[in-house]
């Protein structure tokens, strides 16, 4: 093969990778915007509107450990199909819906789809993409994550305009439709070997062995600091922002924006420095201080209000950068702690479960965040951001020098 050819395979496996994890996020932010409809609907309040979004991250975390058996099993391209049509199926429910058992109904589907994303993903990008550009392929995967939350709320949003709430399930089942036979159109480029009975299968015994390993506990405990953190973040910045500063509703909004538009920036950047640097721990800590650094300043109240926005956009950008070099952290502990260091017939189960400190975090992040808020202490969710990411640089250290 080719130079030329193995880039061009390269850049086709990324963006095959890259359009379903797309097509998971926009399920992630789709049901969230459509609450003020679907209450008045459905006759239901903000507390059945929160636990149809817990019920969505518990079983995506908690399938997620065991979709990545799934993925040892029987392959990362059938197990990503599957996702997408689970998916879809929830769509389909959201636009069928008539009741909120429907609702109920649509979130499990969608939380079991998104549940395979992660150590399908990995997996697949791990074994089909030359190890030089992984930090490019990482980057692009967390791009195309931020790119289909933008896709899900702008099909909330022109529901919403349009009066019609339905109309976002089915223009969601059309996208994974597509994204599906897509995959199917790819097949012969994703198809990877799967490991035979007997030459590198995992016995069910042994399939979750790896959690006798610290570092894997380290890892799992990183995503749920600085997911916990950003869900903190993007649930209450509006409130927090404004009762700090004295700022409207909408530069406020503008600030959060700014967040995601420098995260999606710093991941850029992030993915060319992960391609050129073996510190990969440093790299994550140094980007997530600056983040800190700059949650600090903002929680402090003494900047003038109109710094809110390039402090917002500073946070973003720390958290980009250490995305594709975090990622590529965890590729090494995931290689490290299974046997003979020939990982590749058996990366999903370590990212099922390591990945699924995600959803822990952004379970538990809005939850603690909210109760604070409750309490009168306003004051306190962005020092609580800016801890929760120095919480993480110690333990992004930690696995650092575990995996050196």
């Amino acid at each position: 093969m080719t130079t030329t050819t193995t880039v061009r395979a390269d850049a086709m496996v990324i963006a095959l990778v890259g359009m379903a994890h797309a097509t998971s996020h926009v399920f992630h932010l789709l049901l969230p915007p459509l609450f003020p409809l679907l209450m008045v609907d459905f006759g239901f309040g903000y507390t059945e509107a929160g636990f149809l979004m817990t019920v969505f991250f518990v079983i995506s975390g908690t399938g997620q450990a065991f979709a990545g058996i799934l993925v040892d099993r029987y392959g990362a391209r059938r197990v990503l199909m599957a996702g997408v049509g689970l998916l879809a199926a929830s769509g389909l429910a959201l636009a069928a819906a008539a009741n909120y058992a429907m609702l109920l109904v649509a979130v499990v589907l969608a939380g079991l789809g998104n549940s395979i994303f992660h150590p399908a993903d990995f997996s697949l990008l791990n074994q089909k993409v030359s190890p030089p550009r992984l930090g490019y392929a990482f980057s692009v995967h967390g791009l195309s994550g931020n790119l289909g939350w933008a896709i899900g709320v702008t099909l909330s949003g022109m529901a919403l305009a349009w009066g019609s709430w339905r109309g976002a399930g089915v223009a969601a089942v059309l996208l994974a439709l597509l994204s599906m036979a897509t995959l199917l159109w790819a097949r012969p480029l994703l198809d990877d070997e799967r490991p035979k009975v007997g030459a590198g299968a995992t016995a069910p015994g042994r399939s979750f062995a790896f959690l006798n390993t610290p570092v894997i506990w380290l890892a799992f405990a990183f995503f749920l600091l600085i997911t916990a953190a950003f869900a903190g973040l993007q649930s209450f910045s509006a409130p927090v922002l404004g009762g700090i500063y004295g700022i409207t509703l909408a530069a406020a909004v503008a600030g959060l924006t700014g967040y995601l538009l420098g995260s999606a920036a710093g991941m850029v950047v992030g993915g060319i420095v992960a391609a050129k640097v073996q510190t990969h721990d440093r790299t994550v800590g140094m980007a997530l201080v600056g983040a800190a650094l700059f949650a600090t300043a903002l929680a402090t109240g003494l900047p003038p209000a109109w710094s809110v926005i390039p402090l917002m956009v500073g946070i973003g950008v720390g958290v980009g950068i250490s995305g594709p070099s975090r990622d590529l952290l965890v590729r090494r502990i995931a290689t490290n702690s299974l046997a003979g260091g020939n990982a590749s017939p058996a990366f999903g189960r370590v990212y099922g479960f390591v990945y699924s400190g995600l959803d822990v975090g952004m379970a538990l992040g809005p939850l603690a965040f909210g109760a604070l808020l409750d309490a009168g202490g306003m004051d306190g969710v962005l020092p609580g951001v800016a801890l929760l990411q120095i919480m993480a640089v110690l333990t992004i250290l930690a696995m650092g020098r575990r995996t050196a």
